[in-house]
């Protein structure tokens, strides 16, 4: 899906060498199971044990042209290897015991990256918020300038939110890490519940505790959904450094290497391609997170609708979310961000900004808060209109708005210190968890 893909290990999970080698890996432990409580011969699980079995895709899908069925092709090809032992593989099982188990040894494998990966953004964002605590910059609401904030502030709600998201995707981890052995649909007819138990615990997986003929598809919904919700706050922060990359704002900037280009026509430009890359990739892990919802609903016990579905999204989804979470990490670690642009966007209005800490104040000098409201909106109003003013200066002239609060109190108002007296304790709720 993603070409040149930098993280071999996340790829290689979702190989058909790794599926089927996961395949194996599920119905020697369901054997081995068997052989301890006796329902197959300890010696033939111990030929099979010993066998040196190679899982070859190219002849496993010869097989399977002509079987139309890859579990089949599958067993067929093993026991090609295992001798007369090899048929008792697969004994009393049917073919979803083998899919949806080991289909849970595979997400739980491309979890682990991703939860190290959420970990390694966390601690990038962490730093970088410590580093820009108190740089100040404007809040904007609506796209407009609202009252001062710190850069720093804005990576602790990063931060934050990524914590959130690590507990969820532990929840989501934990409900697809579930194997059954429970037969064709699901009664334990042909084998007794404690293979399914004895062998999930051998495999590091929980017991579903009812089947049919698959391990339920909400499980699956749950953990699609759970990462594009990662995706949707990765996003959300790429696309806010695509907006402070703006030339009009300029307040950060991805990272531009020596050599590296920005278009073939223009030489001077500077692109966020990185953020633009990264938006584009979270909408086909949202988009997944549909498919995943779709494949809940399946006729009666089972059918295979939601198979070549998987097919599709658990590698592209997982792929992806390890290469978008790889790569805003990369980003956050080496943004460029520019105090001083920061600071000159803040003052660009001209003191409005400053706006609702002249009303409170109005309020309490005992100036009614409607009356309040009009004296600093006529002043503001006219300092949006005339370039030349500035709130300050407007106010200082208002013989209304000085009756009650005289030059100093006007002048407190423009205290940028006092905006943000709270953010130590805000980085301290964040941060001393």
């Amino acid at each position: 899906m993603i070409t040149r893909y930098t993280n071999p290990e996340m790829g290689a999970i979702w190989t058909d060498q790794a599926r089927y080698e996961a395949w194996y890996q599920v119905e020697l432990a369901a054997m081995e199971s068997m052989a301890e409580l006796g329902i197959v011969p300890r010696e033939d699980f111990e030929v099979v044990k010993a066998a040196t079995v190679k899982i070859d895709p190219v002849k496993i899908d010869e097989i399977e042209a002509v079987t139309r069925h890859d579990i089949i092709a599958f067993l067929t090809h093993v026991e090609e290897q295992t001798g007369e032992s090899g048929r008792w593989i697969h004994f009393g099982m049917t073919s979803s015991d083998v899919l949806d188990t080991a289909f849970a040894l595979q997400l739980r494998s491309a979890s682990a990256i991703i939860r190290d990966d959420l970990l390694k953004l966390a601690e990038v964002v962490r730093r970088r918020a410590f580093e820009h605590k108190m740089t100040p910059m404007v809040g904007r609401s609506h796209g407009i300038h609202a009252e001062p904030i710190t850069f720093g502030l804005v990576l602790a709600l990063w931060y934050a939110e990524i914590q959130r998201h690590i507990k969820r995707f532990d929840e989501a981890t934990a409900s697809i890490c579930v194997g059954q052995i429970s037969g064709a649909v699901g009664t334990f007819a042909h084998l007794p519940p404690e293979v399914e138990e004895r062998t999930c615990r051998r495999l590091g997986l929980n017991v579903e505790p009812v089947s049919n003929q698959i391990v339920q598809r909400d499980r699956h919904a749950h953990y699609f959904s759970a990462l594009a919700q990662i995706a949707g706050t990765v996003e959300k922060i790429a696309v806010e450094i695509r907006h402070l990359q703006r030339t009009e704002v300029r307040e950060a900037e991805e990272f531009f290497a020596g050599g590296q280009k920005g278009s073939s026509a223009m030489p001077h430009k500077r692109n966020p391609i990185g953020s633009e890359n990264i938006s584009g990739l979270a909408r086909v892990i949202r988009a997944n997170s549909l498919a995943a919802l779709e494949n809940v609903a399946l006729w009666h016990e089972r059918d295979i609708s939601h198979s070549s579905v998987e097919r599709v999204i658990a590698p592209d989804s997982t792929i992806a979310l390890d290469y978008i979470l790889r790569r805003l990490t990369r980003m956050l670690d080496k943004l460029s961000v520019y105090p001083e642009n920061m600071l000159k966007n803040l003052e660009i209005t001209r003191g409005l900004v400053f706006s609702q800490s002249v009303l409170l104040k109005l309020i309490r000098s005992g100036a009614p808060r409607q009356a309040s409201y009009v004296m600093v909106q006529r002043n503001a109003m006219s300092v949006w209109q005339n370039p030349g003013e500035h709130l300050r200066e407007k106010l200082l002239a208002d013989e209304e708005v000085v009756g009650y609060l005289g030059v100093s109190g006007i002048e407190e108002c423009f205290n940028l210190n006092e905006q943000l007296k709270n953010v130590d304790y805000i980085f301290k709720r964040v941060f001393d968890e």
